[in-house]
């Protein structure tokens, strides 16, 4: 297992970041804190909708459509033995796939037109192509420009209708929060349609057979998901888990597949529409965005990549597949890496190949799906957030390219909670860069774009799907601010009954709130409290008479910055002068790590310091921990219980201490809501926060 691709320094002796760590802020926002009207989403700085006309746009990319023209009859034969107009990568892209032909422009029409050719528009699937009030009609192929209008201007003024939707039934306390812009009632009307298996849907007719054979009836999470996904809604889902991640894929990848084929076939049937007619300039058939992806899949790993594919493949049924060959040698590893004994949200992550560096194009004719298709030839983009943004980047300005993110209609993002893990960054970097305005032609047939595309008005009808295990402040800035779709936008949050109910020890549990004015303020803020209020605690604790083992006092730090500066705090401080301490991170060297634990265990260091990317990356099994202290609750609620019930857990079991002798102890500030409600239990965080008689909570 590789966390930490290539070789990485820590970045405190460095003086320099890694472009993969991931560098939280040390301030967490408040839950809804993020104002989408703060937020300048488009080129020009402005998060207005763009309704001016586009003959300014027209006018810059001329130039480079009127050169590509010439070309385009004769690529159709050239391309059968190469890519054309080969782009040179950054210095840095430097990756298994060839980034040359992952850029390689191609014209999106060019199968399209040779199979119009071979039958006419009503060979075609017909099924729903001209029915207004299909989800895909109605959002993409035929808006009503009236209501366009009315929402755009809806969302302009940040002028969105709150409400809450029905609670996924099984628990009444979760809560699903609805969103729409201005006083559209689209949303509410769309999510009470029932859907109770795959005929419900609207799918094209190729994809019915197999989604039945695959789903029958629709459950409980799937009902509850699928008018919120078919209905192009922006969704995040804070639900993920290990035992559902297989059906939301699928119903992911089915809505990915459904969309291709659509807008494929509506463009197919235009195609032979003009070769019939007489004179095919007087038809206006908008039927296309600028670039041909129209799916982009956000994956941490290559083989999350592989399960996307499996479940594509096994949707659709092609009767050919090229270049798979090549992708089973790149993304696909089958051996087991990890013992059964490894948590199970570890092992899903981790097992297989967890290179998280990696993009991937796959293209669709009507019998073969195509592997490493060049970006401008692609129906669906699969990439991890920092395999995408190394393909975007490049030293030479005029060789940066995202126009293939231009006419991106729906986004995936799944195990977002992962990604958090890494460097944010590249996600919300990637983001920006979706729907902007393309720099060149790239082949395009401006007669049949689409007028909001022209009017730069594509990412409010983007649909925007986030999978993750859990909510954070990241992912609702995300909602707030990006996902700002004309059909309105879900967010699903679980009730949570408590991390730390679920440890299987009677121990107490001590939760101190410390006063913190603003999120920006709130690293020193907690910085303070810590060593202020328990640092000068810790000598305190009793060693042990008999000399075996230490204190045993593990201090666990979410934040690599946080760890850094109390790291660097034990080490000068004369308060800690007579506490041993050892230290492990996700930059800490093997042999370092060994040496820290056997420290630790032995009791040779009172404290050991342990940041949360080393636990997420490597799960280490401390041994000898008899008291924790967290200098911040882990944004996963599943740490709490293996550093308590585990870790701690563990020592009792074997006699190493009374239950008596260990405690937990837990600082949070008003700031942290999210996090202390995943641990306490939604029905005891409110009064947690805002408790004026105190600020010290014990449970047992």
């Amino acid at each position: 297992m590789a966390p930490i691709r290539g070789k990485v320094e820590d970045p405190e002796e460095e003086g320099s970041g890694d472009v993969e760590r991931h560098e939280e802020s040390p301030s967490e926002l408040e839950e809804d804190a993020a104002d989408p009207s703060d937020e300048s989403l488009g080129e020009d700085g402005g998060s207005s909708p763009n309704v001016r006309p586009y003959n300014a746009l027209l006018q810059s990319l001329q130039q480079s459509a009127e050169s590509d023209e010439p070309q385009r009859k004769k690529r159709k034969v050239k391309e059968r033995n190469g890519y054309p107009h080969q782009r040179t990568p950054s210095p840095e892209a430097t990756s298994v796939e060839n980034l040359d032909q992952a850029l390689a422009s191609e014209t999106d029409d060019e199968d399209e037109t040779l199979e119009a050719s071979r039958f006419g528009a009503e060979d075609l699937d017909d099924d729903d192509e001209d029915d207004k009030h299909e989800s895909f009609e109605r959002h993409f192929a035929n808006p009503d420009e009236t209501l366009l209008k009315e929402l755009l201007q809806s969302i302009t003024q940040n002028d969105w209708k709150m409400s809450q939707a029905p609670a996924r039934a099984g628990r009444k306390g979760n809560v699903t929060t609805l969103s729409a812009p201005g006083a559209s009632d689209e949303a509410s009307t769309a999510i009470k349609r029932p859907s109770t298996s795959p005929k419900d849907l609207g799918l094209k007719q190729r994809l019915i057979e197999t989604s039945i054979k695959l789903i029958p009836q629709f459950d409980e999470l799937e009902r509850f998901a699928v008018p919120y996904i078919f209905n192009y809604m922006d969704f995040l889902f804070c639900g993920r888990a290990v035992d559902n991640a297989a059906q939301l894929r699928r119903l992911t990848c089915l809505h990915a597949l459904n969309h291709i084929f659509k807008g494929r076939d509506r463009v197919l049937k235009n195609n032979a529409r003009l070769t019939r007619a007489q004179e095919p300039e007087d038809l206006e058939l908008r039927d296309r965005g600028f670039t041909r992806p129209k799916i982009l899949m956000l994956l941490e790993t290559r083989q999350a990549c592989v399960k996307a594919v499996e479940a594509i493949m096994s949707l659709c049924e092609p009767e050919q597949q090229e270049n798979k060959k090549r992708f089973q040698d790149e993304y696909v590893h089958n051996e087991e890496k990890f013992s059964p004994d490894r948590p199970d949200d570890f092992r899903e992550l981790f097992e297989g190949n967890d290179d998280n560096d990696f993009r991937l194009g796959l293209k669709f004719t009507r019998k073969t799906i195509r592997y490493f298709s060049p970006f401008y030839s692609s129906d669906i983009i699969f990439a991890s957030p920092l395999g995408l943004r190394r393909i975007i980047e490049n030293e030479d300005p005029k060789k940066v390219d995202y126009d293939f993110l231009s006419s991106i209609e729906v986004a995936i993002v799944d195990q977002a909670d992962a990604m958090l893990m890494q460097n944010w960054e590249h996600v919300e970097y990637v983001f920006d860069h979706l729907n902007r305005q393309p720099k060149d032609a790239h082949g395009c047939d401006f007669s049949r774009v689409r007028s909001w595309y022209l009017d730069g008005n594509a990412k409010y009808l983007r649909q925007t799907i986030i999978l993750s295990a859990y909510n954070t402040p990241e992912l609702n800035r995300l909602f707030n601010i990006r996902m700002l779709n004309i059909a309105g936008k879900a967010k699903f949050q679980p009730e949570y009954d408590g991390a730390m109910l679920d440890i299987g020890l009677q121990i107490k549990q001590t939760f101190s709130r410390y006063e913190s004015l603003s999120p920006v303020a709130d690293p020193d803020a907690r910085f303070k409290h810590f060593t202020t209020a328990i640092v000068p605690s810790l000598t305190r604790y009793p060693r042990p008479a008999d000399g075996a083992g230490g204190q045993g006092i593990l201090i666990f730090i979410p934040s690599y910055l946080d760890f850094v500066r109390l790291r660097n705090y034990f080490a000068s401080s004369t308060a800690t002068v007579n506490l041993s301490f050892g230290s492990v991170s996700e930059y800490t060297p093997e042999p370092e790590v060994r040496r820290a634990r056997s420290h630790f265990f032995t009791g040779r260091h009172s404290v050991l310091l342990y940041s949360g990317r080393a636990h997420h990356f490597h799960r280490y099994r401390i041994r000898g921990v008899k008291r924790v202290i967290m200098y911040a609750l882990p944004d996963n609620p599943v740490f709490y219980k293996e550093l308590v019930g585990g870790h701690l857990g563990a020592t009792v079991a074997e006699g190493k201490a009374a239950v008596a002798e260990t405690s937990v102890r837990a600082v949070f500030s008003r700031w942290d809501g999210l996090r202390l409600e995943r641990v306490v239990g939604s029905k005891r965080v409110r009064s947690m926060l805002q408790e004026k008689s105190g600020d010290t909570f014990d449970f047992i």
